[in-house]
């Protein structure tokens, strides 16, 4: 009987324990950059940039509709002979633009689909970037919080078995006190480093396109921070695949395109049809024959608009120039930090972390012995925790350098 009573509280747990839900399979970095470049919604919006720009496209190579005329009305003539009838008439006219214009607007909406491709490109290559950062983000936020939360928790139960101790002079409850004073500290620590984990994983949801608040589990991320071509290599794959450069290069075309189609349109449209009427008042009249108009270009040659394409292709130029410099300078500048930031962690022990956190562990148990002082164990706790973060921060920084010079050389350089 005593048996059975000690398994209820086991059998009631059995419930519960069935319905605690599993925490989710770990996802690695090239499966959260999947998932969002299946599901990001904004992507819909490029997308539909593509199909709006093809669409122009369709516009700008079709013909303007003919136009029909017709006239209805009596006839009546006087004189020798007097007589009324019926007069009629009907016409046909088709527009044909100037000979190259059909081609130039063509030319330009081909430009604006390729525009409108490279946008689409350039923001999945960010948006890969981005969840890239958010993930690497929440994996160390949640590896700090746990950190903290693990070194706070051995300060917490310190201070419990101090506490019960008949304090022996000043000293101890100095030192009771002073950790006490470090574990409020670690709490905020923790605190924090959820809150950043949080924020991380909220973001990586709606890149994902996913409910907000759907749990994440980022697998084991290890980074691989390779050598780097030399920057001179990196600056001629910036000038053949930059996105931001590609769209100068296109709008600078495009703009080429407009200077000659503000050109061609002094010239005249012409009009043309055949013309068909017919009169019956007395005698019967019929007339059939080709209609011409055009207006004649006296008083607007179009000017105006050819002088402000000419500009507007004078403001592409400069801006293909600015940004050439400027992706310059970029390349340079993240090359840089991204090799200081590789040397740093050259020079690391590949186990440091562990190894601190062992030590941090050895400072507790040996404090307890009172083999180590109250300064040491503390200094051992917090260099434990701020070497993690000085870790995480700087593979962050390197990583965030690598993906940038990733975007601006339009090359795969992230090899996780």
């Amino acid at each position: 009987m005593k048996i059975i009573h000690s398994l209820f509280p086991l059998i009631a747990a059995l419930p519960l324990l069935a319905a605690e839900p599993k925490p989710p399979a770990p996802i690695t970095l090239d499966g959260l950059v999947a998932q969002a470049l299946a599901e990001n919604p904004e992507l819909k919006f490029y997308e539909a940039e593509i199909a709006a720009a093809k669409g122009e496209r369709k516009a700008a190579d079709a013909w303007a509709n003919p136009e029909i005329a017709g006239e209805l009305g009596r006839k009546r003539v006087r004189g020798d002979v007097s007589a009324e009838g019926t007069a009629w008439a009907v016409s046909v006219q088709q527009t044909f633009e100037w000979p190259g214009r059909v081609s130039l607007r063509k030319a330009i909406a081909d430009r604006q689909v390729q525009l409108a491709d490279a946008g689409l490109e350039q923001f999945r290559a960010a948006l890969a970037a981005e969840v890239r950062k958010r993930a690497f983000a929440l994996f160390t936020s949640q590896r700090r919080a746990e950190a903290t939360r693990e070194v706070s928790g051995r300060g917490e139960e310190l201070v419990a078995t101090l506490v019960q101790r008949e304090p022996a002079g000043v000293a101890p409850l100095l030192e009771t006190r002073a950790i006490e004073a470090s574990v409020i500290k670690l709490r905020r620590d923790a605190s924090e480093a959820a809150q950043e984990a949080q924020s991380a994983l909220y973001e990586l949801n709606q890149l994902r396109g996913l409910p907000i608040q759907m749990p994440l589990n980022v697998a084991e991320v290890i980074l691989n921070f390779a050598d780097l071509p030399g920057v001179e290599e990196l600056l001629r794959r910036a000038g053949r695949a930059n996105f931001t450069l590609r769209q100068r290069e296109i709008e600078l075309a495009q703009q080429g395109f407009k200077v000659r189609l503000s050109e061609n349109e002094a010239w005249p449209t012409i009009t043309l049809g055949p013309q068909f009427s017919q009169e019956k008042a007395g005698d019967n009249e019929t007339v059939a024959g080709v209609g011409v108009s055009l207006p004649l270009p006296l008083w607007n040659r179009n000017t105006g608009n050819v002088e402000a394409a000419k500009a507007r292709e004078l403001q592409a130029q400069t801006s293909l120039r600015l940004s050439q410099r400027e992706i310059e300078r970029k390349i340079r500048e993240q090359t840089a930090a991204y090799e200081l930031h590789r040397k740093e962690m050259a020079r690391w022990n590949p186990k440091v972390a562990e190894q601190l956190r062992e030590a941090a562990a050895l400072a507790d148990r040996h404090y307890r012995l009172g083999a180590v002082p109250l300064t040491t164990y503390l200094e051992v706790q917090s260099s434990y925790l701020e070497a993690l973060e000085a870790i995480y921060a700087t593979q962050a920084d390197a990583l965030n350098a690598q993906a940038e010079l990733e975007l601006l050389t339009g090359t795969k350089l992230i090899k996780p």
